[in-house]
């Protein structure tokens, strides 16, 4: 497979995934189960690019014009991330002959992303620490990325069936 047919199956890949994982969180919200803002992520992603990235509540942080967008653009460039990290590590022919295996295992890794790094940074704490119910929101999140981790399974199997 060629280096731009690997680059176009790693966005397709990490875009599917996420896509897979939106639909989820569509169904959650159907339930009545609270999911991020993506409205929040892009409001910081802004924040950041102008030297501020810890926040002690991103919700009370000034709005940003186009922050939803931005967001969304953010949410979806993480997922063609974790896409190109997945493929970097099981490597490339993975994409020709993938397995659910790597994909969930890499989708659960990446939770760590959220509760490492995003929440701490917009002001829910380490593991959703200062969240009202931080072991909720940290199998929220695992179970968040596990779909996604199918999702990369699943949008690889539809990637190479085209390649």
């Amino acid at each position: 497979m060629s280096i731009q047919a690997t680059v176009l199956s790693v966005i397709a890949i990490g875009c599917g995934a996420t896509l897979v994982m939106d639909a989820w969180l569509l169904v959650l919200r159907r339930l009545g189960i609270r999911a991020a803002s993506f409205g929040l992520i892009g409001r910081w992603a802004a924040h950041s690019v102008r030297g501020r990235f810890i926040h002690a509540s991103i919700a009370t942080a000034k709005s940003v014009r186009g922050e939803l967008a931005l967001g969304w653009l953010v949410h979806y460039a993480v997922g063609i991330l974790f896409a190109s990290l997945l493929v970097a590590s099981a490597g490339p022919d993975w994409i020709q002959a993938p397995t659910p295996a790597p994909a969930v295992l890499f989708g659960l890794i990446s939770v760590a992303a959220p509760l490492l790094i995003m929440q701490p940074a917009m002001g829910a704490g380490f593991l959703a620490s200062k969240t009202p119910k931080p072991w909720a929101s940290c199998l929220r999140s695992a179970a968040n990325h596990c779909v996604f981790g199918a999702g990369l399974y699943l949008a690889a199997a539809a990637v190479s069936r085209l390649v």
